[in-house]
């Protein structure tokens, strides 16, 4: 039996990562804050409460999960950090708010990578996922919304330094654009809809190689720069 292992699993995209996984009989360590939405979700789903930020409780659950081989670990859970002027644009920028994106966006899942790096190395099919942007590419920008941008920008860096911190041990480091999607951060006017993106991103993930380490992909697998 496969493993999988997703951060923010309880609404939005990772719900139906826990969906899409779990009707194909995977094992899903589904990691939210509260359960909610996960109870009506058949399968064997193994519900973990987690804060991201919590990073004692981040090493607390890869200890208490110290014998699972993960064979998939989404790092899914982030915030936009709100989508008004007074947030995110240059005039009325709000240093907490950058605080509290790069908080979730990118320190939590390279946490959440050290701490499982070792579950993920020892299963079948060694992939690690982040849940990125287009919004991080510099060489696709159209300026504005600078806290997650950033965000994400640096989260692909670092994704970029595990594909080679890990490459040796054979891990898969993957960051994917899930697109525009129709979610409580992507809006009701999104291009995409859950159910367009999340199976997309399943299949991708799946066809996932070697040679795929280090990449940045969109959700129907088409690379995206840098």
């Amino acid at each position: 039996m496969s493993t999988v292992l997703i951060t923010g699993a309880a609404r939005g995209l990772g719900l139906d990562f826990t969906k899409q996984y779990a009707a194909r009989g995977w094992k899903v360590l589904a990691c939210a804050r509260k359960p909610g939405a996960l109870e009506s979700v058949k399968g064997d789903i193994h519900h973990h409460p987690l804060e991201v930020t919590d990073y004692a409780a981040v090493k607390a659950l890869a200890r208490k999960l110290s014998g699972e081989a993960i064979d998939v670990l989404i790092c899914n859970a982030g915030i936009g950090g709100g989508r008004g002027a007074t947030e995110q644009t240059l005039g009325t920028l709000d240093p907490e708010v950058w605080r509290n994106v790069f908080e979730v966006n990118t320190l939590a899942p390279l946490m959440m990578a050290e701490a499982f790096a070792d579950h993920v190395a020892r299963s079948q099919q060694r992939k690690l996922i982040a849940i990125s942007s287009i919004l991080g590419s510099i060489a696709n920008n159209t300026g504005d919304r600078y806290f997650y941008r950033a965000s994400k920008t640096a989260l692909n860096m670092e994704w970029s330094c595990l594909s080679k911190d890990l490459e040796a041990r054979g891990v898969i480091c993957v960051a994917l654009h899930p697109g525009w999607v129709q979610t409580d951060m992507g809006g009701p006017t999104a291009t995409l809809t859950i159910e367009q993106s999340v199976p997309a991103m399943v299949k991708v993930i799946d066809g996932l190689k070697p040679s795929d380490n280090g990449r940045f992909l969109q959700y129907d697998g088409t690379e995206l720069p840098w």
